[in-house]
């Protein structure tokens, strides 16, 4: 088998290619997918705080709104890949299609290391950058949202500068916003729980559900935490969890709540709490995020970098079933080899879409001036992932591919439907 290089816009649009002869993709609509709609670049100049000028760039990649306004994060980062940055908006567009939302794919951001400005600094380079793109983004035209060092504050100031520049307050633009500027109760625990929901309907579709079933989780962040969180809660036993500097496996399992306070407390997820008690190290061992990787667990969570799991590595990977929580955990090669190995793979667009579902009940409350609770979000949330779940594997069945193939299938017959 041939393999893209290593180059996450080569491997998306491989994918896409292999995916569209599988399905009869037109070819005016293949061609429209392999390269997006729109790349924007803007100049930034910003006065800082020592007087001197500085001048930024900035990018949005709108890649495609076949089924609604272009939707993806903006990243303030000091290192960008153009060719990174159009894979992931290429993904938000079949992320958007096989979770069923009427939104298209798009990704952006700044060059910037913003831990190097003040934060007078940061909001005035934030709403110079929403002056830029002021023309080309909007509620029904493109709506971006946090990504890689932006938050809710810095979402704010966009709507604010946004708002005042159409002048009249738009919500709708931006999502990801703090909850008391209209932003969605349910959006932090979104993408862990959604991936949470996918997991528990595949186990039992595949008759793989069972008390106690342990899982390993890669990267304790806030994708990380959520699903260790939700699965717990479920009966699953967490035993490993690992952040970028090291992890930790504990075969009797871990409290995910208490680990997350003592990284909170100490910095240091070795130091954690281990079913309310502090570890002792004959049951609590120091291990490395590719000592993870390859433990022998029921369900491995790979939800922080991507190409963690490679050619390198994938033969020494013993769990029973992969969710992938980050973008593109998994490469090309990987996959192969996981395949062969009989290893199945909850993708990325489905398994971390609850995220940008969320977003997209974020947007439609602000165009209908609603409010949901956190209960009412994540009722619909667990109705929609379970849905489009049913879906991919149905997809899955007819066709005996694998759940990403199934799935870019999935997504594709939406946006081939909705070209018509």
């Amino acid at each position: 088998m041939e393999f893209a290089e290593n180059n996450p816009w080569k491997r998306a649009q491989t994918q896409l290619q292999k995916i569209a002869k599988q399905i009869d993709l037109p070819n005016i609509l293949l061609a429209r997918l392999l390269e997006p709609d729109r790349t924007i670049t803007v100049s930034l100049p910003v006065q800082l705080d020592n007087g001197s000028i500085e001048i930024f760039h900035g990018y949005r990649v709108q890649h495609n709104n076949i089924l609604g306004p272009y939707k993806g994060g903006l990243r303030y980062h000091p290192q960008v890949s153009m060719d990174e940055v159009r894979a992931l908006a290429f993904w938000m567009t079949m992320k958007c299609a096989v979770v069923d939302i009427a939104m298209g794919g798009g990704k952006g951001g700044i060059t910037v290391d913003p831990k190097q400005l003040s934060e007078r600094e940061l909001k005035a380079l934030t709403k110079t950058f929403a002056q830029r793109l002021a023309p080309v983004i909007g509620p029904t035209n493109d709506v971006p949202a946090p990504d890689v060092n932006t938050n809710p504050t810095i979402m704010r100031w966009i709507v604010e500068e946004y708002s005042k520049i159409v002048g009249k307050d738009s919500p709708a633009v931006i999502t990801g916003k703090p909850v008391e500027d209209g932003g969605s109760q349910g959006r932090t625990e979104a993408t862990g729980y959604g991936g949470g929901y996918v997991l528990l309907n595949v186990l039992e579709k595949i008759s793989m559900m069972k008390p106690g079933l342990t899982v390993a989780v890669q990267g304790f962040g806030n994708v990380g935490y959520y699903i260790a969180e939700f699965l717990a809660k479920k009966g699953f036993k967490i035993v490993a969890v690992s952040d970028s500097k090291e992890g930790v496996y504990v075969p009797d399992g871990i409290d995910p709540e208490k680990v997350l306070e003592t990284k909170k407390g100490r910095g240091m997820l070795a130091n954690c709490y281990c079913k309310g008690s502090v570890c002792d190290m004959q049951n609590c061992k120091k291990i490395t995020n590719e000592e993870l990787l390859e433990l022998e667990v029921d369900i491995l969570v790979p939800a922080a970098l991507e190409n963690v799991i490679t050619d390198l590595n994938a033969d020494k990977v013993k769990a029973k079933l992969i969710l992938e929580l980050a973008n593109g955990p998994l490469t090309e090669q990987a996959d192969a080899i996981l395949e062969k190995k009989g290893i199945p793979v909850l993708p990325d667009i489905l398994s971390n879409a609850g995220g940008v579902c969320v977003s997209y009940f974020e947007w439609y409350q602000n165009m209908h001036n609603e409010q949901w609770t956190k209960e009412e979000a994540l009722t619909k949330l667990e109705k929609q992932m379970n849905r489009v779940t049913d879906e991919v594997f149905t997809m899955k069945e007819k066709y005996q591919v694998t759940f990403r193939d199934a799935a870019y299938m999935v997504a594709l017959e939406r946006l081939k439907k909705a070209n018509k």
